[in-house]
């Protein structure tokens, strides 16, 4: 049983959401989106970590990343631990959610906001990639649910998946949130069939977090390895090499295991034909 709100820290609205950072026994600092808990600093540390390390110790050599969402700076945190990261470019929507979570939330980004690797971009991630040039070894997609109405519906699409793929490099990789796989495991079906539609080796896994009440689901897609194939020892070889120290959660001896489910998900995402467009993006429900 979740205990109730101790104290708020912060509540206010901004032009895309309203935005609140709160205290309890359970969970300690929690971040709150429109009603919904994003992170938690009791266990942000599993969602952040199974977002970032299976991508890209799969790719194995990641320099350029692109991080759009992401607001805690905890996303960023972790790609920051590569030694091989020579750039984290972070692309957030909204600029008052950067402000507040680096006010109220230094247990999450660990100033990583300030390092030197780091650029802050504040502006629509999709239309980020739609304008640059760049090319990045991998993207990483830290967005709030696809909601109908909410800022981050169209990042879940075919046409999305599409465009972050021609700003990849050869071997680029991308990483998404998947949502609930207890709640809404139709909605994580069809992320990981359209992403099965633009990159040639796509998996789905999923991670137990406890605030969320909910296993949680995350989509790999990648243009070199498929991330399953990479052996533990692999794994452990690749994260020496890039300097990647003991986590909380990640664990290189385990990472081809992530990659499992349990039947009843594997059973939807074999039912589950939908795909998500731009004229259609999927919601959960």
């Amino acid at each position: 049983m979740v205990s109730v709100v101790e104290r708020v820290l912060y509540s206010g609205r901004t032009k895309y959401q309203e935005v609140d950072v709160a205290v309890n026994d359970d969970y300690g600092k929690m971040l709150v989106l429109d009603g919904k808990l994003q992170s938690s600093t009791s266990d942000e540390f599993i969602y952040h970590e199974m977002l970032v390390h299976p991508a890209l110790v799969t790719h194995g050599n990641p320099r350029d990343v692109l991080i759009i969402g992401g607001g805690e700076g905890a996303t960023l945190r972790e790609v920051l631990r590569y030694r091989s990261v020579r750039s984290a470019t972070m692309v957030d929507i909204d600029g008052e959610v950067v402000e507040v979570c680096e006010k109220y939330l230094p247990e999450m980004h660990q100033g990583s906001f300030r390092d030197p690797r780091t650029r802050l971009v504040i502006g629509d991630g999709r239309e980020y990639l739609r304008r640059t040039d760049e090319r990045f070894d991998a993207i990483i997609v830290d967005a709030t649910d696809p909601i109908e109405g909410g800022p981050s519906r169209l990042l879940y699409t075919l046409e999305f998946y599409e465009l972050a793929r021609s700003r990849l490099r050869e071997g680029g990789i991308l990483s998404t949130q998947g949502t609930s796989t207890f709640y809404n495991a139709r909605t994580f079906a069809t992320i990981v069939n359209t992403m099965s539609r633009v990159f040639p080796h796509v998996r789905g896994y999923q991670a137990s977090i406890p605030s969320y009440i909910s296993d949680w689901g995350f989509v790999v897609g990648s243009l070199g390895r498929d991330p399953a194939s990479v052996t533990p020892e692999e794994a452990e070889a690749r994260a020496r090499e890039l300097g990647l120290p003991e986590l909380n959660y990640y664990e290189p001896a385990h990472h081809p295991h992530y990659f499992w489910l349990p039947p009843r998900v594997r059973r939807i995402l074999a039912e589950e034909r939908g795909i998500s467009r731009d004229e259609e993006p999927v919601s959960v429900y």
